[in-house]
């Protein structure tokens, strides 16, 4: 299956780490970040479960939830994590998919033959609480995610959700940001942007982040 940014994400009923998962159900009114990893006890993948873990402040200020994915079974999981905390020195408070038939790999499209025939690659989703995917990212196994990315972009998109903005290559939270082409009446964006903005070209108008 092919999924493509704005779609509704997949829902599916599996079992997990704390327990039978309904996806949309688990979702709720919240935004979620889905990974999935090649198999348990893996160097890389332990690092990444040990910095989503530490991330929970920073998710749980943005209304975001964490869920992995991997295809091993629920008590493969959970021996896993007492060593992700041990060595990670966190508390895993997050569940981790025990997609042992496939049936959640094989929806979102994770595992790529080129790669491995039986392994998922490092998919990430963004979710947003429509249940619309939001941003893909897909790194190959041998690579490490970037967190403090994923978080940069969780920012930019509920950013431009509540204003009409767009954010510049590199933006971070506190940076300027841009008019949309969109808007084009004088009127309109003394309104929108009281701040008002800078325009080096006509069509790239820059302007304080409105919420700060």
């Amino acid at each position: 299956m092919t999924l493509r940014l704005g779609d509704i994400v997949p829902d599916f009923e599996q079992d997990s780490s704390i327990g039978k998962i309904k996806f949309h159900e688990w979702i709720g009114d919240s935004w979620v970040i889905l990974f999935s990893h090649p198999a348990d006890f893996t160097p890389v993948c332990t690092t990444e479960l040990g910095l989503t873990a530490k991330l929970k402040p920073e998710f749980d200020r943005r209304n975001v939830k964490a869920i992995g994915l991997s295809i091993d079974p629920v008590n493969k999981h959970l021996d896993w994590i007492k060593d992700i905390e041990e060595t990670q020195n966190t508390i895993v408070g997050f569940p981790i998919i025990a997609d042992a038939d496939k049936t959640v790999s094989v929806l979102f499209d994770m595992i790529h033959p080129n790669q491995s025939q039986t392994m998922t690659v490092r998919s990430l989703f963004v979710v947003d609480p429509q249940k619309k995917i939001r941003l893909i990212i897909i790194y190959p196994m041998s690579t490490g995610r970037n967190f403090n990315e994923v978080l940069r972009v969780i920012d930019a998109l509920q950013l431009t959700d509540s204003h009409t903005v767009a954010t510049p290559g590199n933006w971070c939270d506190g940076d300027d940001v841009i008019i949309p082409l969109t808007i084009q009446d004088e009127a309109i964006i003394k309104q929108k942007y009281p701040k008002g903005y800078k325009a080096p070209r006509p069509y790239l108008r820059i302007t304080p982040q409105p919420n700060k």
